[in-house]
């Protein structure tokens, strides 16, 4: 679990995250279309932001800080 955090609080993560936004949005507006496709589009802009502004949003779940510079901190300490 640990592994997994690491990996979404380092600068590959919130890449990949930002990436996989973008294209949750690009699926949304361009494949899906309609209701539905706004729908997949406003999905992808979770990952999206929180890979821009560094922020975590599943560390709460298992009881780690929301920051991305905080979670980093966190799992250095551990």
């Amino acid at each position: 679990m640990k592994a997994l955090f690491a990996f979404l609080a380092s600068l590959a993560g919130r890449v990949v995250r930002v990436v996989a936004g973008l294209a949750l949005i690009l699926i949304g507006f361009l494949v899906v279309q309609g209701t539905w496709g706004w729908v997949l589009a406003l999905v992808g802009l979770v990952p999206l932001l929180a890979g821009l502004f560094d922020y975590c949003v599943f560390a709460p779940l298992a009881r780690l800080p929301f920051s991305g510079k905080a979670l980093r901190q966190a799992l250095d300490e551990k």
